[in-house]
């Protein structure tokens, strides 16, 4: 199956940006957002009038065959109108990570120094130092915003902020990758 490349200029961004979509590249596309989240820790903490939990250790959060892990987590969360308890009770919204985040779905993977997963616009949006990896194909940058809906995935040169931001990108704001080329026949 060939894989389609698009290079796009990102001018209101100020920097040159990568997007990479194709039928082998979009395993994240339609992701269920709506799915149960399930979580590994190794410690919670529920901050009931913040409407947030935090856990730390090695936390590992699955949602429809997608992993995030990373070395700390805020989930935001909403109490549905009724309250109660299960599924219907609690509405989370968004998912802050930090500390070696890694987002892994079949065999594309995304890693970076944080994330933002909002469930709502099904978008996860990584900065500083990001990469992603499609089996021996594998694009760098400093931000990487994935939308699960399309299942496309766009690398530009910076953070968002810039260098004012504190988190750092790939050297000199630009975006790299390698890509494999199927041998042809001459």
């Amino acid at each position: 199956m060939k894989k389609t490349l698009f290079l796009v200029s990102l001018s209101a961004l100020g920097a040159a940006g990568l997007v990479y979509a194709g039928a082998d590249a979009q395993v994240l596309k339609n992701h269920d957002s709506n799915a149960p989240v399930n979580f590994t820790a190794d410690r919670i903490e529920v901050q009931d009038r913040a409407d947030r939990v935090i856990v730390s250790g090695h936390v590992e959060v699955t949602q429809a065959g997608m992993t995030l892990n990373a070395a700390r987590m805020t989930v935001a969360y909403r109490n549905q109108p009724g309250g109660g308890t299960g599924t219907n009770g609690v509405e989370i919204d968004r998912i802050d990570a930090s500390g070696n985040v890694v987002v892994t779905k079949a065999d594309q993977t995304a890693k970076g120094n944080v994330a933002i997963y909002d469930l709502n616009s099904k978008l996860i949006t990584m900065l500083g130092n990001v990469s992603l990896t499609q089996g021996t194909n594998r694009l760098t940058g400093g931000r990487l915003v994935i939308d699960l809906t399309s299942g496309r995935s766009t690398v530009d040169g910076r953070a968002a902020g810039g260098a004012a931001s504190g988190v750092t990108g790939s050297a000199g704001g630009r975006v790299s990758g390698t890509f494999t080329v199927p041998q042809r026949k001459e």
